[in-house]
């Protein structure tokens, strides 16, 4: 492995982002925004239908995108239902890349307890799945013990290659970036390579931000949160993910990170997400030109 050294810039590059299939009628909005072929994850909520699900993944391939629908196991009641829905998400062109989770129920409703189990299933490779990603968590997990975590990710990736599917790992939201930072290392430590996207909330009202935290058992304490770069004292205030990426590729400049990128949950919308990073981009570019410039004609001046 070798160091990678990474700026803000370059790590947002080949971003993805989450949408709910309530975020269709907004997709269009947002496509305009979003480089061509970009991953987006498409969510498995329980308040949302298959029909649902389907016409979003449509959606984002209508759009010039790559869909990445999730799948909750523990939600599906049999396994005709996986089956019935691969089938479909091939017919629409979305099954290339999934994403799987365990799911919220506390007890499955059907006979999949867990992401493992679909990926054992032998479904996915029945309709050319090539790539799955799968769920990493740098602060823990309220209800699962560390060891269980790494015992699970190492056999979700093993299963994958076993199957011949690529993996990769995206991660549960986080305000921390040395925690994450840190967990990457540890990642890399144990010899896995597959590519991470780090889980970070797009733009949106700290009050907001502070819900989906709390819900999701995510740390954010007002220490924390000050250093991402929001404040629990203005609760009216909004927040964007620009001091934790600039902090992040500072950290991941003296890890052993290897293929990092960006994935963002668009908890304050999927169009102000979008917008707010092709404005960072096309900003960190421009002084990334003029600190070119600046550098040539300090040379030529010496």
């Amino acid at each position: 492995m070798t160091l990678l050294t990474i700026g803000s810039r370059e790590l947002l590059k080949n971003f993805s982002l989450e949408m709910t299939a309530k975020d269709t009628e907004s997709l269009e909005t947002a496509s305009r925004s979003i480089p061509a072929g970009t991953a987006v994850n498409l969510t498995y909520l329980a308040n949302e239908t298959t029909e649902m699900r389907i016409e979003a993944a449509q959606a984002i391939v209508d759009a010039g995108l790559s869909a990445v629908p999730h799948i909750s196991a523990r939600r599906l009641t049999s396994a005709d239902e996986l089956r019935d829905y691969l089938e479909r998400l091939s017919a629409v062109g979305a099954v290339e890349r999934l994403f799987l989770v365990g799911g919220d129920p506390s007890t499955p409703v059907g006979p999949f307890p867990d992401a493992l189990s679909v990926i054992r299933s032998g479904r996915l490779g029945e309709f050319g799945v090539r790539e799955v990603g799968i769920t990493g968590y740098p602060e823990g997990h309220p209800d699962i013990a560390e060891a269980t975590l790494w015992d699970a990710l190492e056999q979700k990736l093993a299963a994958l290659d076993r199957a011949g599917i690529e993996a990769s790992v995206t991660t549960q939201v986080s305000f921390d970036s040395t925690a994450v930072a840190k967990w990457i290392a540890e990642v890399r430590g144990w010899g896995i390579e597959v590519p991470i996207r780090v889980g970070v909330p797009g733009p949106a009202g700290i009050k907001r931000l502070l819900g989906f935290a709390r819900r999701l058992g995510v740390s954010a304490n007002a220490a924390l949160l000050k250093k991402y770069g929001a404040s629990v004292t203005n609760l009216l205030g909004k927040s964007t993910p620009a001091t934790f990426i600039e902090r992040a590729a500072e950290e991941f400049a003296r890890e052993n990170v290897g293929d990092v990128r960006i994935h963002f949950y668009t908890f304050g919308g999927l169009v102000a997400t979008a917008g707010w990073t092709r404005d960072y981009l096309a900003d960190s570019g421009r002084r990334e030109s003029r600190s070119l410039s600046q550098g040539e004609s300090d040379a030529d001046a010496s």
